[in-house]
């Protein structure tokens, strides 16, 4: 054939995938329309329940988030702390650093003030966390399920209130959704920077970097010849906690002083349940205010909620993750107000019931979710600006 009649023939017209932006869309726009919706209601009730003078961003950086804002104007104390009395007390080398430096990062690019700039910074953590949450359960179930959980994650939890705030849970659930995600789709690096961060953002990281064990040897198992990518990821996810815990152990010169810190200002220690077990028999027998009781009913019903994601034979990793989430939190001693907000990351407690709507007709889905989302602003609202103690 000649040279030219091979030049003027047509070029064979490839395949061509969708684009990023067309295979993320599916995600992003529930997550955004989910993000907006829940921050209206969640600010409307936060508002309205305000004592007058108190702005919205007083309430949004209120207590951890002063701390959070501290840090990252601040930075950490240089030793341990103590009160009149001569007593150890608590500080702020109790908070894990990642979410102070992403505040630090917003700060810079934004020029927002401190308090403006952990707002906004949770604000997009939340959305990247919603979207990741949206891809995960699509893929292991399916888009409707997937926006459901957006909608009980975002506004019908009782502490969905705390993914808004200047609070780390919101970048702790984007880096495990993340963590999760990469991991379902072999991308091992990633899955294990997700991981790494947020050992670097709560000490709830190790059920990050369980789940992520977890998913790894499913892979080996499955592909035994191609070990090596999931173990480096796993490997790189297991320094993160103990590089923060080691760095504060050096800088106070003691080698648990992270964990005196949290005793001191916290009460926080492993105790098996058993001060969780306390709470739950006296509130249920004695209860002394609906807030007190209504804990006690929250808690059992997570676990009856893990209990139904076990036998649904939820994807392993993600019910690790799960499992050590619910187990870190009832396990230790803390403040029985705290647990719904320690929980409120777990995400495989809203499996069943967001199931169960998936599959609901479209008038009683719509009811359930609203009637639940009322509740959970209020709950939330009610709790920073009326209940006394810190959430």
């Amino acid at each position: 054939m000649p040279r030219t009649a091979l030049l003027d023939r047509p070029l064979p017209v490839l395949p061509v995938g969708p684009s990023p932006a067309r295979r993320w869309w599916p995600a992003v726009g529930p997550a955004a329309a989910v993000h907006a919706g829940a921050l209206v209601a969640h600010l409307a009730l936060l508002a309205a329940m305000s004592r007058p003078g108190t702005s919205l961003l007083e309430r949004l950086t209120a207590w951890d988030g002063r701390h959070f804002v501290g840090i990252a104007s601040d930075g950490y104390p240089t030793g341990f702390t103590y009160g009149a009395d001569g007593e150890l007390t608590g500080n702020d080398l109790a908070f894990f650093p990642l979410f102070p430096l992403l505040v630090r990062a917003v700060h810079a690019v934004t020029g927002l003030g401190w308090s403006g700039a952990a707002v906004l910074t949770a604000q997009l953590a939340f959305f990247a966390a919603l979207v990741l949450v949206h891809r995960l359960v699509a893929g292991l179930y399916s888009r409707r399920a997937a926006t459901v959980t957006l909608v009980l994650l975002a506004a019908a939890q009782p502490m969905s209130l705390v993914f808004f705030m200047a609070y780390s849970e919101s970048a702790f659930l984007a880096l495990a959704a993340g963590t999760l995600l990469a991991a379902r789709r072999g991308h091992w690096a990633a899955a294990g920077a997700c991981a790494f961060l947020a050992g670097l953002t709560r000490p709830a990281g190790v059920a990050v970097v369980a789940a992520l064990a977890v998913a790894a040897l499913g892979e080996s198992r499955r592909r035994p010849g191609r070990p090596l990518r999931p173990l480096a990821a796993v490997l790189s996810a297991c320094a993160g906690t103990p590089l923060y815990l080691a760095w504060v152990a050096e800088r106070l010169g003691s080698p648990d002083a992270w964990f005196a810190v949290q005793r001191a200002g916290w009460g926080t220690h492993w105790d098996w349940g058993l001060s969780c077990w306390e709470f739950l028999v006296s509130a249920l027998r004695t209860g002394d205010g609906w807030v007190q009781v209504s804990v006690a009913v929250l808690l059992p019903a997570h676990l009856l909620a893990l209990g139904a994601a076990v036998r649904r034979s939820t994807w392993p990793p993600l019910l690790v993750y799960g499992v050590l989430m619910v187990v870190l939190t009832l396990a230790q001693s803390n403040y029985y107000h705290c647990k719904p907000r320690l929980l409120a990351p777990a995400l495989v407690v809203l499996l069943p019931p967001a199931l169960a709507l998936a599959r609901a007709r479209r008038s009683t889905r719509f009811a359930v979710l609203g009637a639940a989302a009322l509740f959970g602003c209020w709950y939330g609202a009610y709790l920073l600006t009326t209940w006394r103690y810190a959430i």
